[in-house]
Formats: C-alpha cells, sequence, structure tokens
C-alpha cells in the first residue's frame, strides 16, 4: 500500500527562522541531498562500543527525528503552497482549494486521513505564526509532539498573540530545559491567557460541545469505552460509580472496586446486566470454527481479531450463566483456496441491504490506506456517474471524510485483478498511487507452496538468519 518513492531532492538545512510561505520552501542556495542517501546513511550507524557512547548515539538519532520533522513541516507548507496554486489556475473556487492536502500528506506519510489534517495544521502554524517553536524542533530542543502541544494550547489565539506566546517561549529561554508534557503545557496555557484571556475563556465553554464517547480495541479482547465530557459531569459519574462499588463492596461483593463500577456502567447504560440488548454483532467466523472446534480465529467488525474459543462461548454462552443471546446465522460463500467472498451483481444505484452488509463484512474498516475508520458510506469505485457498476467488485466501505476526498478533483480509484483479495489502487492528483487490498477473513487461505519449494525457501531463510547474526557478532567483537 506504499506510494511511489522518487529520487526527489530535499534541503539538508532549511531556514530555520523564516515566518512566511516563502521561507517553507527547500532553499535552493541550502546544499541538497538524496532522502535514500541520508537513509542509508543512517542504517549503516551500529551501536558503539560503550555505554557513553550509545547513549550519545540516541541523542544524536533524536535530534535527528527532530530536525527531520521540521522540514517534514517545511515541506508540508510548500506543498500546499503549490496544491492551492495550480487549483487557482484550473478555476477552482478559494474555498474548494487545498481540500485535499490533508489526505495527500496523510497518504504520503503512512497516517490515517485524520491524522493527517492534524499534522497539516501544525505545519502551517508552526512554519507561518511560531517560528521559535519551529527553531526548538530544528534543534533538537522539542520533539513532534511537544510541538504539537505548543500548537494546541494557541489554537485559540489571534495570529499576533500566538506569536507574542512562541517568542516568549523561545527554547533560548529555558523554558523547555528539563519539561515534561504537563510543564510545556502549563507554560503554554499560562502565556496564552495572559495574553488574551477572554479568548481561552470562550474555548473552554466551547469545549463542551465537543463532548463524545469513543470505542477503540484494546488487547485480549477487551475495549476502551472513552467519554469526553464537561468536568462536573465527568467527576459527577465517576462519584456514583465509586459510591455504589464501595457500597457492594462493603456488603462482601467478591469482585474487585474497579469490576463494579464497569460492570455498573454497562448496566445502568444498556438496562441488562450482561450489556447486550437488540444490537448486531456480526461476528465473523468459519464454520470449522463454530461446529468443529477448529483453532482459526473470529473477527468482530469495529474491533478486530479474536480467539476462536472466545468466539464459540460468545454464541453459546457462558458455562458459568452468562445471558442467552438470540442467534442469527448468515451464510457467507467464498472461493476455495484463497477465502475471497464470492456474490452476483446487482443494477440498483444504491447497494442493497446485503450488499452493504457482505462490504461490511469484507471491508471490516475504511478501504483508504492506513484509516481505521469505520465505514459510514458504501462507495462506487468506479463512479456511477461514470457507468461503474452496482457489484461486489466495484464497491468500498469508506468513512465519510474519504469519501468526499475521493471526489475531489485529481483523485482516482480503480480496482485491480488479483488472485486473492479485494484490491483498489488510489490516485492522488501529484500522480502517486497507493494500493488498498481487503483484510484477510478468518477462512482465508493463502495458495499453498509446493512442499519442496517451501522447505527450500525456509532452509534459505535459516542460512540468511544465520549469516546475519555471525556477521553482527564478529563486528561487536572485533569493536
Amino acid at each position: 500500500m506504499d506510494g511511489n518513492r522518487g529520487t526527489q531532492l530535499i534541503g539538508a538545512g532549511a531556514p530555520s527562522g523564516g515566518a512566511g510561505p516563502e521561507a517553507a520552501v527547500p532553499g535552493v542556495q541550502v546544499p541538497c541531498l538524496h532522502v535514500e542517501d541520508l537513509i542509508g546513511a543512517v542504517n549503516s550507524l551500529r551501536p558503539g562500543a560503550d555505554s557513553a557512547e550509545l547513549i550519545n548515539q540516541l541523542r544524536a538519532l533524536e535530534d535527528l527525528k527532530s530536525a527531520a520533522a521540521a522540514l517534514q513541516a517545511r515541506i508540508t507548507v510548500a506543498f500546499d503552497a503549490a496544491q492551492r496554486s495550480a487549483e487557482k489556475e484550473l478555476g477552482v473556487p478559494a474555498e474548494e482549494q487545498g481540500r485535499g492536502v490533508g489526505a495527500q500528506i496523510a497518504l504520503a506519510r503512512r497516517e490515517s486521513p485524520a491524522r493527517g489534517s492534524r499534522l497539516h495544521g501544525l505545519a502551517k502554524a508552526l512554519v507561518t505564526e511560531m517560528p521559535h517553536t519551529l527553531t526548538a524542533l530544528d534543534t533538537g530542543q522539542l520533539n513532534e509532539w511537544r510541538a504539537t502541544l505548543l500548537v494546541k494550547e494557541t489554537a485559540c489565539l489571534s495570529a499576533e498573540d500566538r506569536c507574542a506566546v512562541d517568542e516568549e517561549l523561545a527554547a533560548d529561554t529555558g523554558v523547555f530545559d528539563g519539561a515534561g508534557d504537563k510543564a510545556i503545557i502549563a507554560a503554554a496555557r499560562t502565556a496564552a491567557y495572559r495574553r488574551d484571556p477572554r479568548s481561552v475563556t470562550q474555548r473552554a465553554s466551547h469545549a463542551a460541545t465537543e463532548r463524545h464517547v469513543s470505542l477503540r480495541p484494546a488487547p485480549d479482547t477487551m475495549t476502551y469505552l472513552t467519554a469526553l465530557l464537561p468536568v462536573a459531569q465527568g467527576v459527577a459519574v465517576h462519584a456514583a460509580l465509586s459510591r455504589h462499588a464501595d457500597t457492594l463492596h462493603s456488603s462482601g461483593e467478591t469482585r474487585s472496586r474497579s469490576q463494579i463500577m464497569a460492570d455498573t456502567l454497562v448496566e445502568r447504560t444498556t438496562g441488562t446486566p450482561a450489556g447486550i440488548s437488540g444490537v448486531e454483532v456480526q461476528l465473523v467466523m468459519t464454520d470449522r470454527t463454530l461446529f468443529q472446534g477448529e483453532a482459526e480465529p473470529a473477527r468482530l467488525p469495529g474491533y478486530g481479531i479474536v480467539p476462536a474459543a472466545w468466539a464459540r462461548t460468545l454464541l453459546t454462552g457462558d458455562p458459568e450463566g452468562g445471558q442467552e443471546l438470540k442467534l442469527w446465522l448468515r451464510r457467507l460463500f467464498t472461493a476455495p483456496g484463497t477465502g475471497d467472498l464470492i456474490a452476483a451483481d446487482s443494477r440498483a444505484r444504491l447497494f442493497p441491504a446485503g450488499m452493504r452488509r457482505f462490504i461490511q463484512a469484507r471491508d471490516d474498516t475504511c478501504r483508504t490506506p492506513y484509516c481505521d475508520a469505520p465505514i459510514r458510506h458504501f462507495d462506487h469505485i468506479i463512479p456511477w456517474h461514470d457507468e461503474g457498476p452496482t457489484s461486489l467488485a466495484n464497491g468500498a466501505g469508506l468513512c465519510e471524510a474519504c469519501n468526499h476526498t475521493k471526489e475531489l478533483t485529481g483523485w482516482a480509484a480503480r480496482t485491480r485483478s488479483a488472485t486473492t483479495r479485494h484490491v483498489v489502487e488510489i490516485r492522488t492528483p501529484t500522480g502517486h498511487t497507493y494500493r488498498s487490498t481487503a483484510p484477510p477473513l478468518p477462512c482465508a487461505r493463502e495458495p499453498e507452496i509446493e512442499p519442496a519449494r517451501s522447505r527450500r525457501h525456509r532452509r534459505r531463510l535459516r542460512n540468511q538468519a544465520k549469516a546475519l547474526k555471525y556477521a553482527h557478532l564478529t563486528e561487536l567483537q572485533a569493536a
């Protein structure tokens, strides 16, 4: 799914104090080098001989990462300016110019579209309004995350006040010396409030409108259910759960206090002790796993891969006394040997419910590379207005943002022939291409390699591993 890697040149040291878009373009008079040469130089490094040298190397590489992040910010702003200029010449309205920049940045940096938009905003703030923070990033006094914290905490200020805070917190003032994340956030908030207390107060009031609940996977078939709430409501919820847990615990309840709080949250939210009531879970597993006790894992949409035994327990019930669930079995037919889903086409303009369920089971999450967002739209890869058929081969699950980005000028997508799983090729306005392959189903099995060839392949891998091991030991002994 990687994009094309060219042999572009980048500036080895673009001006660090420039505050406008023109300063973001890698300087013509600055020595340049091939990106591949830089990567090769880093890969050629070997651990030092003594502990002091190892620490020095770690610090130097950390400084290199920070300098690279600063250069990425300059390149991002330069790319944004170039895209807007090109779109302006094409007659794109001003309010629509640059709409696909964040998505292209995300693909180039192997990040989700949401993360790409944040990196785009970070770069513009650093280059155009916070030159001192950018200099600190250049010189390794800040890493990219802590520069992000400074940008985030000053987002409510005007450009003039933000520049003033940036100057107040400049690296040469010693604010960043030995400071952790909390100290940097506190310093930025204090300086921002001193400059514009009204904007900071309004930001706090507006924050309540951003309250939400999110769900993300955790290890071992667990999940993180997170609620962003106003502080008073959050404290009240936690206090209510704590009081209930203390009451049950004092009456002899064997569960831990944390377990009681978690179980009470589920019960009070869903209205049932086990927490599952009238919700379609859509657990995907093979018939062999369900009926024959095989160990092939299952997949739970919205979570990911789960152990076979856990999936069977969810369907058949907890032997120690769990809630009895209503079960519906829906068969998905797959191609022998590959596990590729098989179904018929439809002439409908919109994907019928059965095909939507099918695409949901096949794609699991948004099909844009590096995007793990839930599927919200069932999209025609080749658009309907371009005579794209309403078929499973021409259908893909996308999140809302990626579906809108795909329709922008210069973007294109098509399916690619594959011997195994469904493949979509995405082309960006700059001509870079990225491939997205549908995740393997629990039943998917790649074609088997003939035994003799397989044995030769494994033997060759073992010999290569031994050669690398002995070469590394020889280097260490020589050092």
